[in-house]
This record gives C-alpha cells, sequence and structure tokens, in this order.
C-alpha cells in the first residue's frame, strides 16, 4: 500500500483498490476493528457498488459492534429499503437512535433524524411525540446542527402538545439557526421582530435579517449553479 498510485494506469489502480478491499476485510474479520468493518462497508458500496454486501457488514457491525457510524448509515439503509432491506422506518429509528446516543461522526445526524421521525410519528402508530423530538432536536441543535435548531424554533413557535408556545425560545433558535446560514431562520426571526409578535418590535434587525436571508439564498443559487456548470 505504500507509495504512489498512478492514477492514469488502469491496473494499477485496480490492484491497489483490490488490496484495500483485503485490508478492510482483514481489519474487520481477523483483527475485529469495527472501524476497519465500517470501512469495509463504505469500500463495498463506493467501490464495488455491492450495496447486499455492504448492508450485511453494516448490520452486523451495528448490533454486534455497536459502531456509531454504522448504525447511523444503517438507518439510512433501512429508511430508503437500500441494499436488499426492505423500507423499515422503525429499524432505521432504533439504528439512528443507537448512533445519537453512542457519539461519533454522524451521531448529530442522528438524532436529528430521531426528532423528524418522532415528530413525524409514523414510527409511533402515526402519534407524533413533539416532547421527544424536540429532545433531540435540542441535542443536535446543541452539537451546531442548523436544521434541527430550525425546527425547535418551529415548535415553539406553534406550540405543541407538552410544549407551550414560547416566541423567545422561537427567536433563540431561529437566531441560532440563521447564524449557521439557515435561510428560512433568518426570514423568521425577521418576521417575528417586523411583527413584535410576543418579543420587542424591532424593525432594524427585522431589516438586517430580511437582508441576510436574500443574501444566503443568493449565494446558494450560486452555488448550485457553480455545481451544474461543473458537471
Amino acid at each position: 500500500m505504500a507509495g504512489l498510485v498512478n492514477l492514469e494506469d488502469e491496473e494499477e489502480v485496480k490492484g491497489y483498490l483490490e488490496n484495500l478491499g483485503i485490508e478492510y476485510s482483514y481489519q474487520c474479520y481477523k483483527e475485529g476493528d469495527p472501524d476497519g468493518c465500517h470501512r469495509l462497508a463504505d469500500y463495498l458500496e463506493g467501490v464495488k457498488k455491492d450495496f447486499e454486501g455492504a448492508a450485511k457488514v453494516l448490520k452486523e457491525n451495528c448490533e454486534k459492534n455497536e459502531n456509531s457510524e454504522s448504525c447511523y448509515k444503517l438507518g439510512a439503509y433501512y429508511a430508503t429499503g437500500k441494499g436488499g432491506l426492505s423500507q423499515d422506518l422503525k429499524a432505521a429509528y432504533n439504528c439512528f437512535l443507537k448512533s445519537c446516543k453512542k457519539g461519533g461522526k454522524k451521531s448529530i445526524n442522528a438524532c436529528h433524524n430521531v426528532g423528524l421521525l418522532a415528530h413525524d410519528g409514523q414510527v409511533n402508530d402515526d402519534k407524533p411525540d413533539p416532547v421527544f423530538a424536540r429532545d433531540y432536536y435540542t441535542k443536535a441543535c446543541d452539537g451546531s446542527f442548523a436544521p434541527s435548531c430550525f425546527n425547535l424554533s418551529a415548535i415553539y413557535l406553534q406550540g405543541a402538545p407538552g410544549i407551550p408556545k414560547d416566541m423567545n425560545l422561537a427567536l433563540k433558535y431561529s437566531l441560532k439557526a440563521c447564524d449557521m446560514g439557515h435561510v428560512w431562520a433568518c426570514a423568521n426571526a425577521s418576521r417575528m421582530y417586523k411583527l413584535g409578535d410576543g418579543i420587542d418590535k424591532n424593525d432594524a434587525k427585522a431589516e438586517a435579517l430580511k437582508n441576510r436571508a436574500r443574501d444566503l439564498h443568493k449565494e446558494q443559487q450560486e452555488a448550485s449553479r457553480a455545481l451544474t456548470f461543473g458537471e
């Protein structure tokens, strides 16, 4: 594995990738390394396009080794019915919950997904649980995940069973999501200041936030166009 690979040499690249697969398999099955198992799953998915094989590795690595990254990705497989798995939102929810509690690179995303599925109610006989959702959105928002902060602001803006309407908290989380670049959070915060509904009216802040939302929207459109042209 040492040395540089000549990317223009098809056989050399092919040999490198084959060796990579062997190395990850060894790490997973011989050394019992959970991170090696996750790398193997990524390899099977990304290089071999063997989604069923990847799903099997992810499932074992999540259930047996409780690897946070594998639990997160397995949750995504269950949510979409990928890798030969039947679409199962309850199984996805349990995987995301395990990843969220375990911690790791994707644990914040996992906490957000737990919130979404609880808020939606599909994993609880179509009975939304906004209190549980709020708790997991809070975990993700505390980890600087803007969509969770925005969802929290929406919950407090409208109120929900077990959660009273609270415009100060709605503004707090809208501003936090806005600071992280969430367009609609900036727009909502602007509207709250403009109307002064439950908070002090402030036209200057409303205008500044409206401009921030407009600038973010413009930046996103330009980035999207750049990606399209770069394809």
